[in-house]
């Protein structure tokens, strides 16, 4: 299963929230993408490989090099559509500052670097989910006119994230087979 959306919407939470429910592995991809001193790991793709090999597992839908790989193994996709302004922006803002001043371990030794990066590095994840915004609404349509086999699944609110989670269509996911 994955779940897809821009930096800040919830992604790495659901899946989580997700893999609980249903019993199932998550596994996070930065996790998996960063080394230290936020270098690309070599074993990226074949670390991939090997989780999506088994019967169940619950992840975020990033990373371009991922995603074909990601799609062709997952059943459903979860997107995260939130508002950007309103919604995403204050919690991916709140992430920053916290992981910043907390010294906050992330992956493979990385911290959040100092906030000032954000004026002079067109990758901080604040300007990253600023660019990259509108991203979703182009691949996932695009991806459900090349994978028919997979459900879509989209949120726009939280309220319909607690609702879906609540739901019946969560429900039949969650039963055995």
């Amino acid at each position: 299963m994955l779940v897809a959306g821009v930096s800040g919407t919830g992604k790495t939470t659901l899946a989580k929230r997700i893999a609980e429910l249903l019993n199932s592995t998550h596994v996070e991809l930065d996790a998996l993408f960063h080394g230290p001193n936020w270098t690309p790991r070599p074993d990226f793709l074949a670390d991939v490989r090997s989780f999506i090999a088994t019967d169940t597992w619950t992840t975020e839908w990033q990373y371009g090099s991922a995603r074909p790989l990601l799609f062709e193994r997952a059943d459903l996709l979860v997107w995260l559509d939130l508002p950007f302004a309103r919604v995403t922006l204050p919690r991916l803002l709140r992430r920053t500052i916290r992981r910043r001043y907390a010294r906050e371990e992330l992956w493979n030794g990385n911290v959040e670097p100092p906030l000032n990066t954000f004026f002079t590095n067109s990758e901080h994840i604040v300007r990253w989910g600023f660019q990259t915004r509108h991203k979703y609404r182009h691949l996932v349509p695009t991806l459900e006119a090349r994978q028919p086999h997979l459900i879509v699944v989209r949120l726009q609110s939280q309220r319909e994230v607690e609702e879906w989670l609540a739901g019946p269509l969560f429900d039949t996911l969650a039963q055995p087979l």
